[in-house]
């Protein structure tokens, strides 16, 4: 691919033909050391059993828990985030502690909170303004494990308030100028693309203050080589402008998972 950085399997995305705390096993028998996930859990705040046994899968399968996201609704019915919402802030805040445990167990850095949709009857300034101090209070608890919280622009929801690099980065500085150093972008090159976003020129310029880059072709979200996004290229130039994190594949594999990793061979 023209680059050396090192992937992370999305569990969340691949491998779905298997139970979910079958997939950390999964992704390690096909040659990956690292693994990221959407919330596993139906609820902010899952029962300790439940807990252990997610933090048992990935331990035992003897993989990194790279990325983790924070509660994000319920995802297959269409939310996209909760920290925005005023009614539903409480919910992302009791869930900050349950992160940060299952953080500090899998040894996990990267923490993403998705933005969420605004609220019928809302002021934005309103949302913006809660979804500022929902940043600040899970960054500032990511910080006691050296972690950081991630910003994603993303596609495919209408009126998620967040599309493109520019106003991911947006929240980012507003995060930071409230004292919260350790948020960044995701840099998702499918949901940017998909957008409109010119990504090359994104790298070009941000590469190297990305938190996390997530991939997959586009249009389709199959993996790379399914769409026309010139991937190898992106990845080689964000890493020749100081990017050196994991690349998370959220693809949406079009063949069986283990056979969709054909393209890295390549």
């Amino acid at each position: 691919m023209g680059h050396s950085l090192r992937y992370t399997v999305n569990c969340s995305l691949l491998f779905t033909e298997l139970p979910l705390l079958e997939r950390p096993a999964a992704a390690r028998a096909a040659g990956f050391d690292a693994v990221e996930f959407w919330w596993p859990f139906t609820r902010p705040v899952p029962d300790d059993a439940d807990v252990d046994a997610f933090v048992r899968a990935v331990t035992d399968a003897g993989v990194e828990l790279s990325g983790l996201n924070f509660f994000a609704g319920d995802m297959p019915a269409g939310d996209r985030g909760v920290l925005s919402s005023p009614s539903r802030a409480g919910e992302f805040r009791d869930n900050i502690d349950v992160v940060v445990e299952i953080g500090r167990r899998l040894g996990t850095k990267g923490f993403n909170a998705l933005y969420g949709l605004r609220e019928e009857g809302v002021d934005p300034a309103e949302s913006d303004r809660v979804a500022l101090e929902s940043i600040t209070a899970a960054a500032k608890a990511v910080d006691a494990i050296g972690g950081t919280v991630l910003i994603e622009p993303v596609s495919g929801a209408s009126g998620y308030p967040l599309t493109t690099a520019a106003e991911g980065l947006e929240i980012v500085a507003a995060a930071r100028r409230n004292g919260a150093d350790n948020v960044a972008l995701l840099a998702d090159f499918f949901h940017l693309a998909v957008n409109g976003d010119d990504v090359a020129a994104v790298v070009e310029r941000h590469a190297a203050e990305f938190g996390h880059i997530q991939i997959a072709d586009a249009p389709g979200r199959g993996e790379p080589g399914t769409g026309g996004l010139p991937l190898p290229e992106l990845l080689a130039a964000a890493q020749s402008k100081g990017y050196a994190g994991y690349v998370g594949l959220e693809y949406k594999p079009t063949v069986p998972t283990t056979e969709s990793f054909g393209w890295i061979g390549r």
